[in-house]
């Protein structure tokens, strides 16, 4: 006999459901006062979404004859929505460990760029790879990522520059989106650094009358689906009139705008994405007081990295900024874990526990364009559950690097996708 649900999650200690009314995001007094149930169970459907979630004697009662694909006792327990990932760079090839030596030394990153490091070198890397090489790493990547509670990642290409390697890395992460059971939100990167040879203007040229025509061909095909339009905006790099017609170019042929800003140089990124529309700006270590009131009026999300900058966030969460998370996983920076992303914005940018939760969870996902669907324990939502093995769940975030002992499940749409079976708790 077919059971009638996937999945009972029961007596959870505490369960983090982050929202109660189908909030799209949450700004600072709501990150302040996550919604938090104790003692509380979760049911998900067939289809892989929440059918209820509650007090568990509650849920005991008004399930007590259904049949159950999974159970799982959760007492002693606390249960969180799948994070999500907000900025990654997971498709390469050769690594730059050597680089993290040069910046220890002092090197800044432009330093390495004009070296011949940075992105150049990934980009030769990975070009002379193959499809099959770049996916290998890729899952490995993917699966460490799942093993740390991630259930929803922003994935760029960008190490390509070129057409055919810019579609060979959007073809990886297309054959990954089908294959792999983490969700995945792609993005076109085209425009991560301007090729050997060309201006931003020529660079800007191609994209738009080549680059963009052939994502748009190919998706009508139903052969790459590509959510995202990202472009380094930055002095040397793409200008910011280059970068405002490749978005918009973007724009046209129905990518949502997710772009890099005002990280090494002061821009107007900010303010420039407002304007545009753009669902998020990414790192912003250099935005201007114009750009942080723009960024709140417009809706538009600030996605944070605490793996590669230090910078207070609370001017952003003070002004109504939608504060997001993601740990810029890249060969400049080697992080595969939002607990420690968490930790590191909770130690480094002053946000509070549940600020940073908030930022990892809904404000991840509405910076993606899916807060209706991820990012909160609510009915309606996909099931995508992570299960720590802690009475309290701040011990997720408190204990840096420790969430290899706690994370005890990952479960995406119902379905178990990594039990840990080598817990020893606190």
């Amino acid at each position: 006999m077919s059971c009638k649900f996937r999945l009972l999650l029961e007596n959870a200690e505490q369960m983090l459901i982050v929202c109660r009314k189908e909030e799209e995001f949450l700004l600072r007094d709501g990150m302040q006062q996550l919604a938090v149930l104790e003692k509380a169970s979760l049911v998900v459907g067939n289809d892989g979404f929440i059918k209820a979630v509650g007090p568990a004697d509650l849920i005991r009662n008004q399930f007590s004859n259904e049949s159950f694909e999974t159970k799982i006792d959760c007492m002693g327990k606390c249960v969180f929505p799948g994070f999500v990932d907000a900025h990654t760079h997971p498709v390469w090839a050769g690594d730059r460990v050597n680089e993290f030596a040069m910046k220890l030394a002092g090197a800044t990153y432009m330093d390495i760029h004009q070296a011949g490091g940075g992105i150049n070198y990934t980009v030769e890397h990975t070009t002379a790879a193959s499809d099959e090489e770049l996916f290998r790493s890729f899952k490995q990547r993917l699966t460490r990522m799942l093993r740390a509670g991630t259930t929803l990642v922003e994935c760029k290409s960008g190490y390509g520059l070129k057409l055919d390697t810019e579609l060979k890395m959007l073809r990886v992460i297309e054959r990954a989106q089908k294959e792999l059971d983490i969700g995945i939100s792609s993005t076109y990167c085209g425009a991560h650094s301007v090729p050997k040879g060309k201006s931003a203007v020529e660079a800007a040229d191609d994209i738009i009358c080549n680059h963009l025509p052939a994502l748009k061909q190919l998706a009508l095909n139903g052969e790459i689906h590509v959510d995202n339009i990202d472009v380094f905006c930055e002095r040397g790099v793409f200008d910011l009139e280059s970068t405002k017609r490749i978005l918009q170019a973007g724009k046209a042929i129905g990518l949502h705008l997710n772009f890099h800003g005002d990280e090494l140089s002061p821009m107007n990124s900010a303010e420039m994405g407002a304007l545009l529309g753009a669902h998020a700006v990414s790192h912003l270590e250099e935005v201007s007081d114009e750009g942080i009131t723009a960024m709140a009026k417009a809706k538009c999300s600030a996605v944070l990295l605490p793996t590669t900058a230090y910078i207070l966030s609370k001017d952003m969460l003070d002004a109504g900024v939608i504060v997001s998370l993601g740990s810029d996983f890249n060969p400049n920076a080697y992080c595969l874990s939002m607990p420690m992303v968490m930790h590191l914005a909770c130690v480094n940018m002053k946000m509070s526990l549940s600020e940073a939760l908030a930022a990892a969870t809904i404000n991840a996902a509405y910076s993606l364009g899916r807060s209706h669907t991820h990012g909160s324990l609510e009915v309606g939502k996909q099931g995508d559950v992570v299960v720590i093995n802690a009475s309290r769940w701040e011990h997720l975030i408190y204990q840096f690097g420790g969430h290899q002992e706690l994370i005890e499940y990952v479960i995406i749409k119902g379905k178990i996708a990594y039990k840990n079976d080598n817990i020893l708790g606190l």
